[in-house]
C-alpha cells in the first residue's frame, strides 16, 4: 500500500497531523502499537492525570465546604468511582480519536511500525508482518517514563505515572521522587486524596524550570499545607519491601534519612521512545536519544519528520507535538508554516495553585543582557480569588526596560495555566506592556490580575 503520509505514533501530535493530513486531501495512514489510539497523553498522562486533579479540587470543597456556609456531615472519597469517571473520560476521548480518523480518511494500521528503507514503514502485528510506502514518514513515537536503575515498577509500590493512575486505594503516605509537572501535579492531587506526601528532588528548588519565584510560593504553599519537600535530595537503596517502600535519602544537610511510605511514585523524566524504531542506518541524527530536526521538523533523512516527545531542544508537552505536527504536515502539503519559537510556549502544571508561564524568567532574561523591569501582582488583592477562596499566588510580568517588550509571564495561582493564553496571545502578537495596560479586563474575574501586573510593571496597579 502506498500513502502521501504515513504517521508513527496516535498521541495528540500524530493523530493532529493525520487528520490535518487529511483535511489537505493527502492520502494518509496511521499506525498504532496500542489498542487504542491517542497516545500516553490520553491513556496514561494529561488526560486522566486532570481528571484526577479536578476529583481532588472538588473534595477539597466538600471538606472545607463549612467555609462556603454548606454542612456536608460525613463526605466520603468513594476512590473506585473516581478511577470508574476518569476511565470514562479517556474511553470517550479515544473513541473521538477514531471517529476523527474516519471523518477524515486516514486509514488506522493496528501493529508496531518502523522504518525499513527510505520511504518505507514495516508493521508488524500479532507475528504478521507487511509493508508499506510512502512519500514522507513522520515519527511521533513519543515517550515513557524513566525508571531508575535495578527498579521495576508493579502495581501498588513502585510506581510510574502509569500505575498510579491504576491505583484501587488511595495510599497512606506517598513518596515521590522528582519535582517536576509529573511530581507536583500527582503530590498536589494524592495529598488532597488523604495521603501523607514526601517529595524529593535532587535539584535546588521544586518546579526547576519555572521562575525562580514560582518555585518558592509552590513550595510556601505545599509545605503549609503538609506536604514534605527535600530539595538537594538523592535517594539510594530503594527497596520494595511487599508491603512498603524503604530506601535512604541523602539530605541537602549532609545528613542520611530513611524513609518508609506505602508507595514510591518515581517521577524523574521522560525517555524519548526512538529506540527500535529503524533509525539505525539512516542519515537521522540522534542527540542523547532524541531526534534532531529543522525548522520544519525534517531529520537527516530524506522525506523522514519528527515530532514531540523525541525532538531534541523542545519541551516534551501535548501541545508541542500537535504544533510540530502541524508544520510538518504543512511543509509536506507545501503550505506556508511558521517554526516553532521556543519563547512562545506556554508551559502549564495543574496543582494547586495552578502555575501558567511563556517566555524567559527573570533571571534568563538578565543573563541575555536584558535590563529588566517587573510587575507583580497579588491574587490576595484580587476580588474573584476571594469569592472563590483561593488567595496564594500572583502575576509577575518580565518586561524590557527600554521598549515595554514582554519578555516572559509566569503566574502561580487560580487556574493560572487558563490565564496564561492571554499572555501567549500578546507575545505571540508582539503587543507591548503598554498594550496590556490599555487592555480592558472583565471585573470581577480572575484574569483580571493579568491587566493588574502589567500595570505594575510601571507602579500603576490599582488593587495593590
Amino acid at each position: 500500500m502506498t500513502y502521501d503520509i504515513i504517521v508513527i505514533g496516535s498521541g495528540p501530535g500524530g493523530y493532529s497531523a493525520a487528520v490535518r493530513a487529511g483535511q489537505y486531501g493527502l492520502k494518509t495512514a496511521l499506525i498504532e502499537k496500542d489498542p487504542k489510539l491517542g497516545g500516553a497523553c490520553l491513556h496514561v498522562g494529561c488526560i486522566p492525570t486532570k481528571a484526577f486533579l479536578h476529583t481532588a479540587e472538588v473534595w477539597e470543597r466538600f471538606l472545607d465546604s463549612e467555609a462556603e456556609g454548606i454542612h456536608c456531615e460525613n463526605p466520603r472519597l468513594n476512590f473506585p468511582k473516581v478511577l470508574e469517571r476518569k476511565n470514562g473520560i479517556v474511553s470517550k476521548h479515544a473513541k473521538g480519536v477514531e471517529y476523527l480518523m474516519k471523518k477524515n480518511k486516514v486509514d488506522w494500521i493496528k501493529g508496531y511500525g518502523r522504518l525499513a528503507g527510505p520511504g518505507q514503514v514495516e508493521v508488524e502485528a500479532g507475528g504478521a508482518k507487511q509493508m508499506l510506502s510512502a512519500k514522507n514518514i513522520l515519527l511521533a513515537t513519543g515517550s515513557e517514563a524513566r525508571m531508575l536503575p535495578g527498579l521495576q515498577p508493579d502495581a501498588r509500590r513502585i510506581l510510574t505515572n502509569i500505575e498510579i493512575l491504576n491505583l484501587t486505594e488511595v495510599p497512606k503516605s506517598l513518596a515521590i521522587l522528582g519535582a517536576g509537572a509529573v511530581g507536583v501535579e500527582f503530590a498536589s492531587c494524592f495529598h488532597r486524596f488523604g495521603s501523607k506526601v514526601s517529595i524529593f528532588e535532587m535539584l535546588p528548588r521544586i518546579v526547576p524550570v519555572e521562575d525562580e519565584e514560582v518555585s518558592k510560593e509552590l513550595a510556601r504553599v505545599f509545605k503549609r499545607s503538609g506536604i514534605r519537600i527535600e530539595t538537594g535530595a538523592r535517594a539510594e537503596n530503594i527497596q520494595n519491601t511487599g508491603s512498603g517502600v524503604r530506601f535512604q535519602v541523602a539530605l541537602a544537610n549532609g545528613q542520611t534519612e530513611t524513609v518508609e511510605a506505602d508507595a514510591l511514585l518515581v517521577a524523574i523524566g521522560r525517555k524519548p521512545n526512538t529506540e527500535n524504531i529503524g533509525l539505525e542506518g539512516t542519515r537521522v541524527e540522534i542527540e542523547r536519544g532524541f531526534v534532531k530536526v529543522d525548522a520544519y521538523q525534517r531529520t537527516g533523512e530524506p522525506g523522514v519528520y519528527a515530532i514531540g516527545d523525541i525532538v531534541a531542544g523542545t519541551p516534551q508537552l501535548a501541545h508541542v507535538a500537535t504544533a510540530e505536527g502541524m508544520i510538518a504536515v504543512g511543509h509536506m502539503a507545501g503550505k506556508e508554516v511558521q517554526a516553532i519559537r521556543k519563547d512562545r510556549i506556554p508551559g502549564a502544571t495543574y496543582t494547586e495553585p495552578g502555575i501558567g508561564s511563556v517566555g524567559l524568567t527573570e533571571a534568563q532574561a538578565r543573563a541575555k543582557g536584558h535590563a529588566v523591569r517587573v510587575g507583580k501582582f497579588p491574587y490576595a488583592a484580587n476580588s474573584k480569588a476571594s469569592i472563590i477562596g483561593q488567595h496564594d499566588g500572583f502575576v509577575k510580568i518580565v518586561a524590557d526596560e527600554k521598549y515595554g517588550e514582554i519578555l516572559g509571564v509566569h503566574i502561580i495561582g487560580p487556574q493560572a495555566y487558563e490565564s496564561i493564553s492571554e499572555c501567549v496571545l500578546a507575545m505571540e502578537t508582539e503587543a507591548t506592556v503598554e498594550t496590556l495596560m490599555h487592555t480592558i479586563h472583565a471585573h470581577p474575574t480572575i484574569y483580571e490580575a493579568v491587566g493588574e501586573a502589567f500595570n505594575a510593571v510601571y507602579g500603576m496597579a490599582i488593587n495593590a
